[in-house]
């Protein structure tokens, strides 16, 4: 069957919000009187990259039903990425998300999303599953597991596209946006897996997802809760069992593991950059990612141009605005030595 030329190269689900960056750094967050507002979340800033890259993207998720949210869509649509699925939650308020910058390692992230994020609202009977299944890359993130109705839809959306195409589970590990608990019993009912709300432990439904994706992005303590790995070689191994094709290991300053299950491997070293803000480089690199598997591009190459791009954002304040276009990568590489 011919693929569809309406199909969307790259469509993310997951968090959204507002950063707020202090406009200098080295400053304490009480301490700072001048902010930044941006356009923020991981699998949102991913469109973007890929977006900036050339790449028709979407993105599934929730805003607040407030002004907040009015800009976020308006922000998607100024980078251009399709907003049609970024519905409104009256609810709940859309997230805002601080951060202290201190370079080069130091980046504490201070997230408000209470009482629930509206993109954890996102229900599995909204879901476009024929965009979804038709969809050339399909980015999901370990967040997206961490509540219901969110965990529901988006191992929906991963039965939906039954491993066709690129399907990427972005492991995205953050223990302070998961309940206590497992996450899915409420309050009274017991834990385990055959309580109300399922598995007991993260890792459970990190290793559900992990049997219907095809590649695994993720830095050393996020595969430990989907494998029990963190040994670089062997976590990409665990995930390689767990059923993905393609195992990224993001290993910090000493760079990229990158293992396929037809025994190809890629291991590269970072690319030199003065850091001033680190938080938005995985994002670049997973929406570089996505281009270069789009392009078929060995998987060397792929690697290297997605530090490349992450570079590039570690090296600036923001995440969104600072995802660089294709000419500012290849522009690097040169520098670097080529693709």
């Amino acid at each position: 069957m011919a693929a569809d030329p309406l199909a969307f190269d790259l469509i993310t689900m997951g968090r959204i919000g507002v950063d707020l960056y202090p406009l200098k750094t080295g400053v304490p967050l009480g301490e700072a009187d001048a902010f930044g507002k941006f356009l923020g979340g991981s699998p949102t800033n991913v469109a973007v990259a890929a977006a900036r890259l050339g790449r028709r993207t979407a993105v599934i998720t929730r805003t607040g039903a407030d002004p907040f949210g009015a800009y976020l869509r308006a922000q998607l649509r100024g980078f251009g990425v399709d907003d049609r699925w970024a519905g409104e939650v009256a609810a709940y308020p859309t997230p805002v998300t601080f951060c202290e910058i201190f370079p080069p390692d130091d980046f504490p992230l201070y997230f408000y999303r209470y009482p629930k994020a509206p993109d954890l609202e996102i229900g599995a009977d909204e879901l476009d599953l024929d965009a979804v299944r038709a969809a050339r890359v399909f980015w999901m993130t370990g967040t997206g597991l961490s509540a219901e109705p969110s965990r529901t839809a988006t191992l929906a959306a991963l039965e939906a596209r039954s491993k066709s195409g690129i399907t990427v589970f972005d492991l995205d590990w953050r223990p302070m946006l998961w309940p206590a608990g497992d996450g899915s019993a409420k309050p009274g009912e017991p834990e385990g897996p055959e309580a109300p709300g399922g598995p007991a432990e993260p890792g459970e439904w990190y290793r559900r997802a992990l049997s219907l994706a095809t590649v695994a992005v993720g830095n050393a303590e996020e595969c430990a809760i989907a494998t029990g790995e963190t040994e670089p070689y062997a976590a990409a191994r665990a995930l390689l069992g767990a059923g993905v094709e393609l195992a990224v290991v993001k290993r910090g300053p000493a760079g990229v593991l990158a293992v396929h299950r037809d025994g190809t491997v890629a291991e590269l070293p970072p690319v030199p950059v003065e850091v001033v803000n680190g938080l938005g480089a995985g994002d670049a690199f997973g929406g570089a990612l996505c281009h270069g598997l789009l392009a078929g591009w060995e998987l060397g190459r792929v690697i290297r141009y997605a530090n490349a791009a992450g570079a590039i954002v570690a090296s600036r304040l923001a995440c969104s605005t600072a995802m660089p276009f294709a000419a500012e990568v290849e522009e690097v590489l040169d520098r670097a030595g080529g693709v």
